[in-house]
């Protein structure tokens, strides 16, 4: 969940292949077969839907079949066609099916006029054969969503409410929910490039989706053009989602002085302290006083502001720099120097959707600890060597309760296959942050090159300004040519 997180994937033999040809382009087979048609909702105007139909057990591929939401918006000039960009959505859980639609508004004319933006909603989420786990309204709240331990460190509670939303989805989500793994989201895109009649497919996958997009060019290498991989996950795959969750300490102390300094401007309306030094202990010492005396939060979820509500709100507002004054304000308020906000809630169906797809993915790409004990060693450790977060991004998660095994060991990335990956990455993300993405390239080896953006928070191509970064990821995407060697790009 841009980052309940997790994933992992199929172990699989990859064919050997040497790099092909730089601006060689993938062939298309005339007519696709879709039955494309207007999309629903608020949407770019020139955006088609239609569905694609996969699987729901790749063992058994004349078995049951389950539907993909797809949706495109064809190059903007037909004779400088070049293929197809297929945008993979972050999460995991994450809509991905109006991704066309805002990368249109932001990529260059020169990406546009060269390839379909297609995006999809992945298995079991959005208007894909959907799932949920029909958690009740409590545990919908993403403290409990995310394991926040309680104020005195104490991890009991955490582990009654994971074990209880391993129990519900397990018994809730059907046979969907334990299809959905990384790996079979990267058979899913396979499918979708076969349905669409290209013989290659190009990719700018972001965030969870990083991963799935590197598991594809592992398992596909072959079907591979120009892929984008943008805010990357660390593969290792005897951790996956774990590791995701874990990042979340590094990610925050790389970030967080991003928004002290932010914070503590003068002409900020927002302003909270008056030196970028005094931001840490002021939120530090805020959240723990909330821990123990919170403030009444009516319509909110839970309906007061907390040690953990404020925690959470940090860690959210930390991934892009229009989200500061989310936090700013919220401390605020705490101190008692403003109203709380009117509570923003999610629609609570959507919520029960990507909830069940973040935690079918998390649990089923790769098995968990089941051992409490070790959750609570890890939390005391890291809560005094990480306060910021507190213990959350090593603590319990549904997957050591859920019932069911792995149904397939994690694909490892390796170096081998064509050169054809980029990597996009800023030097402060608090999700995936940069140590992350150095074990990504590592895995990719000569077949990737990165483009470190020295810029703070989530998403970092045509996100943050960076001329020198973002030029580099769209050269790569018009002529297919990487750079010669890893680059580095300066703060404009």
């Amino acid at each position: 969940m841009s980052k309940l997180t997790g994933t992992t994937l199929a172990a699989l033999a990859v064919t050997v292949l040497s790099a092909l040809p730089a601006a060689a382009a993938p062939e298309h087979h005339g007519d696709d077969g879709l039955n494309w048609s207007a999309c629903q909702g608020q949407v770019d105007p020139r955006q088609q839907c239609a569905s694609v139909t996969v699987p729901l057990d790749y063992n058994d591929p004349d078995g049951q079949q389950i539907t993909l939401a797809i949706s495109r918006i064809p190059a903007a000039e037909s004779g400088l066609r070049h293929g197809v960009l297929l945008t993979v959505p972050g999460g995991p859980g994450g809509s991905g099916l109006n991704l066309p639609s805002s990368a249109a508004k932001r990529l260059p004319p020169s990406v546009r006029d060269r390839f379909d933006l297609v995006g999809f909603d992945p298995r079991g989420a959005g208007r894909s054969t959907p799932v949920s786990c029909g958690l009740d309204h409590a545990d919908l709240a993403m403290v409990n969503l995310r394991p926040w331990p309680a104020a005195d460190g104490s991890i009991d509670g955490n582990i009654a409410t994971e074990r209880r939303i391993a129990e519900t989805c397990a018994r809730n989500g059907g046979p969907v929910l334990r299809s959905i793994s990384s790996a079979n989201e990267a058979r899913d895109i396979d499918r979708i490039r076969q349905a669409l009649g290209e013989r290659r497919l190009s990719a700018w996958a972001t965030s969870y989706g990083t991963y799935p997009g590197a598991v594809y060019a592992t398992m596909f290498p072959r079907h591979t053009d120009r892929i984008v991989l943008d805010s990357n996950d660390d593969p290792d795959p005897s951790r996956v989602g774990r590791g995701w969750l874990a990042a979340f300490d590094q990610g925050a102390e790389d970030r967080f002085p991003d928004f002290a300094k932010w914070a503590s401007a003068p002409d900020n309306p927002d302003r909270v302290a008056d030196t970028p030094e005094q931001v840490r202990p002021l939120f530090l010492d805020l959240a723990a006083r909330l821990d123990h005396s919170p403030l009444p939060w009516p319509g909110a979820n839970p309906a007061e502001l907390n040690g953990n509500v404020l925690r959470e709100t940090m860690l959210e507002s930390l991934y892009a720099d229009a989200r500061f004054p989310d936090l700013a304000r919220l401390m605020l308020a705490g101190l008692g120097r403003r109203p709380l906000p009117a509570p923003v809630l999610p629609p609570e169906q959507a919520l029960q959707n990507t909830t069940a797809v973040s935690v079918a993915t998390l649990c089923n790409d790769v098995s968990w600890p089941s051992d409490p004990t070790g959750y609570a060693e890890d939390v005391a450790a890291d809560r005094a060597a990480h306060p910021l977060t507190a213990g959350l991004p090593v603590n319990v998660m549904p997957c050591a309760f859920w019932p069911f095994k792995p149904a397939e060991p994690p694909v490892r990335v390796t170096d081998r296959g064509p050169a054809n990956v980029l990597l996009a990455q800023n030097l402060r993300d608090p999700a995936t942050p940069y140590r992350g993405a150095l074990k990504l390239r590592a895995a990719f080896g000569d077949r990737a090159r990165m483009v470190t953006f020295d810029s703070g928070g989530h998403d970092a191509y045509l996100a943050n300004g960076n001329a020198c970064g973002d030029a580099a990821v769209t050269d790569f995407l018009v002529t297919g040519r990487r750079p010669a060697e890893d680059v580095f790009c300066p703060a404009d």
